[in-house]
């Protein structure tokens, strides 16, 4: 809290009336190169924007023919969005003289409205890295058929842009921003006509802050998976950027894509989706399959990533991926989960276990539920989290909402065979407040066809739970919602769609069906069900619980 305090106070007055002298400056003659744009774009989008309609952030927001950046009491998120330009490449997409115009008016109508004043949203750092990575992937459509004055105005407005947000971007707190903050400088020092010293400095600084944020099996610092989607859609760009004028890309941007794609297929399920693991929610298809065309490594996904703390079992078209690893540092876990040893599985182009996962333009209110490890399918002890959030009034102003006080210490040994995948591992977030260890296994065997799960509750040195009224336990496996939950004798059934499904068994402890929530919906929170195994640990030491895959003959074909 003292360091970003620290931050906040310099930041504050970096972008006060003391500072402003140093953002002015010479201003470039040209842009050398557009950088290109991986991001999925929609010409109909552009249709709607040309009409006043914005759909950004989750929300849709008429203008009623008023500019969009004098409008006052909008969403926060919706207005981090507008700002950022991240739009324009609809307006690309559209390739019509119309757009080309309605996109130069708009940015007339910013530089008009918050070019000059430093201030609010529009000039936060992160906002800001956006909205100069957008202004040059797009400044062919932006200045096509542009006059002179303008196009003064918007490189002036750039070149202002820049060396505010190299000035911020030292005083930016941990995490994507600050990382992202480095990529735009870059962009901006490969596509404007800079010393070469600009290069450089840029291009060292980007390399301190890959090395720093991007761990060595390719996952992200914050442990979530969409952190290395949207960070692959800026540094995938930037190192074509690097070749297209001729200058060698630095070794760490290298060496961090190629272990980030295929990071990227390590969070992959058999539908396509991203595991909801630590802050991820709905997974836009579109968007993995444009940056995946990029990735010539080939082969299967890793099975093992041990730095970002997450496991794979794959095999027979049957996909399981858990969360084997602690709490992220404090200063990037706003958004992470306490999911320590939670599971999704997912077969057939279907899933079929879950995580709730997050609903990432929802109300804020319900953030903490998100995060609770009973949101996870993985076990519960006294109905408490295996982490703790910090939802102080003052904590969260600075630091958002970070986890504290979670699992220090995961230990995960993999026991892989000819035949089967398979690892075991303990976490110790219930240690401390109830003295308990937790340990689960998962094995799947019989080319993909059944998976066995092990979990139990122990005291150090792997003594029994004692019966003190403080070792209540609840496992819980979330169903996906579109998958249809049912008994069958003494099983319970997971229904798919077309020719197979799942069937849980268990010994010792009876499942129970009850309700659940799904919030990483495409459309928000989703009804769904969830089996949960409740028993005491000092009773019941050890559960094993296994899921089979049915095979249902196809009707069309019979």
């Amino acid at each position: 809290m003292a360091r970003e305090l620290w931050r906040r106070g310099r930041r504050k007055l970096r972008a006060g009336p003391i500072y402003h002298w140093r953002y002015t400056g010479r201003t470039p003659e040209r842009v050398l190169i557009a950088p290109p744009d991986l991001r999925h774009a929609d010409r109909q989008i552009a249709l709607e924007i040309y009409s006043g309609r914005f759909p950004l952030a989750g929300q849709l927001v008429e203008t009623g023919g008023r500019s969009p950046f004098q409008l006052e009491g909008a969403n926060p998120q919706w207005l981090r969005s507008l700002h950022g330009f991240r739009w324009l490449r609809h307006m690309r997409a559209a390739g019509t003289e119309l757009a080309a115009a309605n996109a130069r008016a708009l940015v007339s109508d910013w530089i008009a409205a918050h070019g000059t004043r430093i201030s609010g949203v529009a000039w936060d750092p992160a906002v800001t890295a956006k909205r100069i990575i957008a202004w040059l992937q797009h400044s062919s459509v932006v200045l096509q058929g542009a006059e002179f004055p303008f196009y003064r105005a918007f490189l002036k407005s750039l070149a202002m842009q820049i060396r505010f947000l190299r000035s911020m971007a030292k005083e930016m707190p941990d995490g994507k921003d600050a990382l992202r903050a480095r990529i735009a400088l870059a962009f901006a020092a490969l596509s404007l006509p800079v010393p070469q010293t600009a290069l450089r400095n840029a291009t060292r600084n980007l390399t301190a802050e890959i090395e720093r944020q991007i761990l060595p099996d390719g996952g992200h610092i914050s442990r979530n998976p969409m952190m290395v989607l949207e960070l692959l859609a800026d540094l995938l760009p930037l190192r074509q950027t690097y070749a297209n004028q001729a200058e060698e890309p630095p070794t760490a941007l290298i060496a961090a894509v190629e272990r980030m794609l295929p990071a990227l297929r390590f969070f992959r399920h058999q539908d396509g989706s991203l595991a909801r693991f630590n802050g991820m929610g709905a997974t836009i298809q579109d968007r993995i399959v444009a940056i995946l065309r990029h990735d010539d490594t080939g082969g299967a996904p890793l099975l093992h990533a041990p730095h970002s703390g997450y496991e794979r079992l794959s095999m027979g078209g049957t996909t399981v991926i858990a969360d084997t690893g602690t709490s992220p540092p404090t200063g990037v876990s706003a958004h992470a989960h306490a999911g320590c040893l939670s599971f999704e599985m997912s077969s057939g182009r279907h899933g079929f276990i879950v995580n709730s996962g997050v609903d990432t333009f929802g109300a804020t209110d319900f953030r903490p539920l998100m995060r609770a490890t009973a949101a996870h399918s993985t076990a519960t002890l006294n109905d408490t989290s295996s982490a703790r959030f910090n939802l102080s009034t003052g904590v969260n102003s600075l630091l958002g909402a970070p986890l504290v006080g979670g699992p220090k210490r995961v230990s995960c040994e993999r026991r892989d065979s000819q035949d089967t995948q398979a690892f075991i591992a303990v976490h110790d977030g219930y240690v401390s407040r109830f003295g308990l260890y937790h340990e689960r296994g998962l094995s799947l065997s019989l080319g993909g066809d059944v998976l066995k799960g092990l979990d139990r509750f122990f005291l150090s040195g792997g003594k029994r739970a004692k019966n003190n009224g403080r070792d209540f336990v609840s496992i819980r496996f979330h169903i996906h919602p579109e998958r249809e939950l049912a008994a069958e004798d003494d099983r319970l059934v997971i229904f798919g769609q077309g020719t197979e499904s799942w069937a849980f068994t268990t010994t010792g402890v009876a499942p129970v069906i009850e309700e659940s929530i799904f919030f990483a919906g495409l459309s928000g929170p989703r009804k769904t069900r969830q089996i949960v195994l409740s028993f005491k640990a000092s009773e019941v030491p050890e559960v094993r619980w296994q899921f089979t895959r049915i095979r249902v003959p196809d009707r069309e074909s019979a």
